[in-house]
């Protein structure tokens, strides 16, 4: 990991020159390739458009905005398990909401994001096809939705503006306000879902977009008040999205997940072959020993994990075939890990039995070293190909766009939440969550879990803060927004965020 770590610094510090310009480009690229408009040379768009998409593997590791997204919360810890996993404590810092403006993954998280904006732009802004200007405006939509949420502000390039300037920067409403109007514009444009495709740019897509920016308005204009015709938003967004539930929870996370008509938009993966870094999704926290084999690292808490009650299908999932390939189910393990079939009980590379322990400390030492933490795995490996797996990377997913709209009506929005509670619950084997904020909050841990929106769930109902389990402090309102990396400060425009 640490070696992994190393040449993701590296990569984060060849992509600084666009972290300051990764812009609305218009007149020149700052990279020395010229528009076609200003200089008459000429941009592949089509290959462009396909890196722009590449970049949303950047979500599929441990790392960056999964790490900012899940491991800042309640759902996930990184400890230092003696010799490894300590990466100069930055998995803790991020837990523990200690992080500073030179935090590698903060940085990796600002360049990755704003790097594929530039992308998108190039396309853009350099004679697209329609289809393929529309695809980018979308693609750019998602990235700035996600600068917004986890910086607030966002630096852009006004048309016309001097390449000797530095880029512009809009606050988070106003940020918030472009990417709203931009999606606005080009949703009824855009085609519709493919069936078994969800990595195409969508309708769907674009709806359950703006669902999300309507929830998280008040938030990022900083009004703190869920306006009714925003909840409102929320519900006719939802309601425009053609998509059902899953029969089977985890068909979401198979390696034939492109299958599902409950992912609305994913990162499309093809085993063997072209694919982001899934395998991550279970080697982050197996075992050395175990099958597939991992690197001992990432753990969720018991805190959260006591939140799944004994029948939840959505903690814990096996079949014959996961037994035989794995020896363990999926979801979330503790206890004696077994070899492949279920019967040869595992032992740690110390030769002491591998039960894996509820409790769990920042730093592990002695016999529970390689053990301690209950470990999770979201996906279903892809045991024919464990290293370039077909499994998709879900981006959106259509019953978290439905507790969306339970919770829009719940803050005000009209419309009706119908049987939603009922029937996510049928299909998890649980009685239906309480039809209140508490009880809609609750439900989205546990159908969500590790999906990457446990922050901006707890941030917007008021959580994120509080002390629990390995963070026994209130932290700063700071905190709420990562800071600006120093080195993008060079942008006389940007501001640190306050309090960093």
């Amino acid at each position: 990991m640490k070696k992994n770590n190393l040449i993701k610094g590296f990569l984060c510090l060849s992509a600084l020159a666009l972290t300051v310009s990764c812009t609305n480009l218009d007149e020149e690229i700052l990279d020395g390739v010229p528009n076609n408009s200003s200089a008459g040379g000429s941009i592949n768009t089509s290959a462009t458009l396909v890196a722009a998409y590449n970049g949303l593997r950047d979500f599929n590791g441990q790392g960056m905005m999964y790490a900012l997204d899940e491991m800042s919360t309640d759902a996930m810890v990184g400890p230092t398990r003696g010799g490894d996993w300590d990466d100069n404590g930055v998995w803790r810092q991020i837990h523990t909401q200690t992080w500073a403006p030179d935090h590698g993954e903060v940085k990796g998280a600002w360049n990755s994001l704003l790097s594929n904006v530039y992308n998108c732009n190039l396309v853009i802004e350099n004679g697209g096809t329609a289809s393929e200007v529309l695809q980018a405006r979308f693609l750019r939509a998602f990235y700035y939705y996600n600068v917004v949420d986890l910086f607030g502000q966002a630096p852009y390039r006004p048309v016309g503006s001097s390449l000797l300037d530095d880029p512009k920067v809009w606050s988070r409403s106003e940020a918030t306000a472009f990417v709203i109007s931009e999606l606005e514009a080009i949703v009824g444009s855009l085609p519709a879902r493919v069936s078994g495709d969800a990595s195409i740019v969508n309708k769907d897509a674009a709806h359950f977009l703006l669902a999300k920016l309507y929830l998280n308005k008040s938030v990022f204009d900083g009004s703190g008040s869920f306006a009714a015709a925003d909840m409102t938003k929320v519900v006719q967004h939802v309601d425009a999205i053609t998509s059902t539930l899953a029969p089977n929870y985890w068909d979401n996370f198979a390696p034939n997940n492109n299958n599902s008509d409950e992912v609305i938009f994913s990162s499309k993966n093809i085993q063997g072959g072209a694919g982001g870094n899934m395998q991550s999704k279970w080697r982050m926290c197996t075992h050395y020993n175990q099958t597939p084999s991992g690197w001992n690292g990432f753990a969720t808490l018991s805190e959260y994990y006591n939140r799944f009650g004994s029948t939840d299908a959505r903690a814990k999932y096996s079949t014959p075939t996961i037994i035989a390939d794995l020896g363990n189910p999926v979801g979330f393990n503790i206890g004696q890990q077994y070899a492949p079939g279920g019967v040869v009980a595992l032992q740690d590379r110390n030769s002491h039995p591998l039960v894996f322990t509820s409790a769990i400390t920042l730093i592990t030492s002695g016999a529970t070293l390689e053990t301690a933490g209950i470990r999770g795995m979201k996906y279903i490996p892809d045991n024919s190909n464990l290293g370039s797996p077909d499994n998709d990377l879900v981006l959106m997913r259509y019953s978290d766009a439905l507790l969306m709209k339970v919770e829009a009506i719940l803050r005000g929005g009209t419309g009706s939440a119908g049987s939603i509670l009922s029937d996510i619950a049928t299909r998890a084997g649980v009685a239906a969550a309480a039809n209140t904020l508490d009880g809609v909050y609750a439900e989205r841990g546990r159908e969500l879990w590790w999906e990457g929106w446990r922050r901006n769930d707890m941030i917007r109902f008021g959580k994120f803060l509080d002390a629990r389990e390995l963070k026994p402090y209130n932290s700063d309102p700071k905190y709420l927004l990562f800071p600006i990396p120093a080195d993008a400060l060079f942008n006389a425009n940007l501001k640190q965020n306050a309090g960093y």
